[in-house]
C-alpha cells in the first residue's frame, strides 16, 4: 500500500511539474509576442514620426538650402554636403539613443511587465495621436527653434551639414512638428531595453537625415519651386495620417495588454474630451466682449 501511495505521489508530482512546464512555456511565449509587438510598433512609430518632422520649419529649409542648385552657387558638391548631413544626423540619434539607453536601463533594473510596456506606450501613442489630430484644440507643448540658416556663409560644407544632420537626428533641437517624436522617446525609454532603445533613435536619426535625398533632383528654380509646391500639399495629408498612424498603435498596442487594459482606454478618451471641453470654455471666456455702439448705448 505504501508503494502505492508513493507510486501515486510520484506520478501526481511528474503531472503538476508538466502542467506548470506547459502553464510557463505559454507564459513565455505570450511575453514573447508581446515583446515583438512592442517592437514592431514601436518602429513603425519611429519611421511616421521621422517623415512627419520633413514637414517642419526646418525640413522645409533643409529641402530649400541643401539642393544641388544651392550647393552650386556656393561652389561644393551636392553629394559631399549631403553625405555630411546624413552622418550628422545619425549621431543626432545615436547621442539621443544613449541617453534614452541609460534610462531604459534603470526601467529594465525595474522589471517592467510586457503587459504595462505595452498600456504605457500605448497611452503615450493616443495622447499624441489627440494632440495631432488636434482633438478638442488640445496639443502637446514644443518649442520653434529653428537652425541657423547664417551657417551656410560662416561655415565649410561639412559643418553646417553635419551641423544641421546633429540637430535635426537628435530629434528635440529644432521645431518639433508631430507628438509621435515624444512618442519614439517613450517606446526607448520602457523598452527596458538600452541596445532597443539606442537602435530606435538611430533609426529616427536616420530616416530624418535621408530626408535630405528627396531634394536631390532640384537642380535649377523651376524643378525647386514645382516640388515645393507639391510638397506644400502634403502637409496637411501627412499630418492626418501621422494622427491615424498613432490612434491605431496606441489601440492595438493597449488591446494586446489584455482586457485589463481597456479600462486605460477609456480613461485616456475621457481626459482628451475634458480637456478640450476646459479649452474651449477658456477660449470663450478669452474673447473680448463685442463693444457698445453709441446708438445702442444713447438708446438704452
Amino acid at each position: 500500500m505504501a508503494s502505492g501511495e508513493r507510486a501515486g505521489r510520484g506520478a501526481g508530482g511528474v503531472a503538476l511539474g508538466v502542467v506548470a512546464s506547459g502553464s510557463w512555456s505559454q507564459r513565455s511565449g505570450s511575453l514573447r509576442l508581446m515583446s515583438l509587438l512592442f517592437l514592431v510598433l514601436a518602429v513603425v512609430v519611429t519611421v511616421v514620426a521621422a517623415v512627419r518632422s520633413t514637414w517642419s520649419p526646418c525640413g522645409v529649409s533643409m529641402l530649400s538650402s541643401l539642393t544641388p542648385l544651392s550647393e552650386r552657387g556656393r561652389g561644393h558638391r551636392w553629394g559631399a554636403t549631403a553625405a555630411w548631413f546624413v552622418a550628422g544626423a545619425i549621431l543626432g540619434g545615436a547621442m539621443l539613443g544613449a541617453a534614452a539607453a541609460g534610462l531604459a536601463a534603470v526601467v529594465g533594473a525595474a522589471g517592467l511587465t510586457g503587459s504595462l510596456t505595452l498600456v504605457l506606450f500605448g497611452a503615450a501613442a493616443l495622447v499624441a495621436a489627440a494632440s495631432d489630430a488636434r482633438v478638442g484644440g488640445v496639443r502637446l507643448p514644443g518649442h520653434t527653434r529653428q537652425v541657423n540658416e547664417l551657417w551656410f556663409g560662416r561655415y565649410r560644407a561639412w559643418v553646417y551639414g553635419g551641423g544641421f544632420g546633429w540637430q535635426i537626428g537628435v530629434g528635440l533641437a529644432t521645431f518639433i512638428t508631430t507628438a509621435a517624436v515624444y512618442v519614439v522617446v517613450v517606446a526607448a525609454v520602457v523598452s527596458g531595453s538600452p541596445p532597443a532603445a539606442f537602435g530606435l533613435c538611430v533609426v529616427f536619426g536616420l530616416v530624418r537625415g535621408l530626408a535630405v535625398l528627396a531634394g536631390r533632383r532640384l537642380v535649377d528654380p523651376a524643378a525647386l519651386a514645382s516640388f515645393h509646391r507639391r510638397f506644400d500639399a502634403l502637409a496637411e495629408p501627412s499630418r492626418r495620417a501621422t494622427a491615424a498612424v498613432l490612434a491605431v498603435v496606441g489601440v492595438t498596442a493597449v488591446v494586446a495588454a489584455g482586457p485589463e487594459a481597456l479600462l486605460l482606454l477609456a480613461v485616456v478618451g475621457l481626459a482628451v474630451l475634458l480637456a478640450g471641453v476646459v479649452r474651449g470654455f477658456r477660449g470663450h471666456a478669452e474673447q473680448p466682449s463685442e463693444p457698445t455702439s453709441p446708438s445702442t448705448a444713447a438708446a438704452s
